[in-house]
């Protein structure tokens, strides 16, 4: 299925908004809504699921699973299951008590 985080990027890398895509659809902006609202994977009546999918995957969107390669190797972003915070030039994480410095 489709997670509301999935939903919420599909529409960024299309820029569309959820009026938009509600019209892609063929459902209401509420359930557009309420979809995007889920925690994680999204709920909603069948038929309005399938036609959220379909719209999606005829505007180019490719859902990918957890652990699933991408079918074409188009562009596209996944989400790391564990994401670590970027090191600065010494090696140390730059999310451990990094101070901001003044400029003079």
């Amino acid at each position: 299925m489709i997670t509301a985080a999935q939903m919420r990027a599909a529409r960024a890398l299309l820029g569309i908004d959820q009026r938009q895509l509600a019209e892609r659809a063929g459902i209401s902006v509420p359930t557009v809504q309420r979809m995007e609202a889920s925690i994680d994977v999204v709920r909603g009546n069948v038929e309005s699921l399938m036609r959220l999918l379909a719209a999606l995957e005829s505007a180019g969107i490719e859902l990918i699973n957890e652990g699933a390669a991408s079918i074409d190797g188009g562009r596209g972003v996944r989400l790391k299951t564990r994401a670590k915070p970027p090191e600065d030039r010494t090696g140390r994480s730059s999310a451990r008590g990094s101070k901001a410095r003044s400029l003079p």
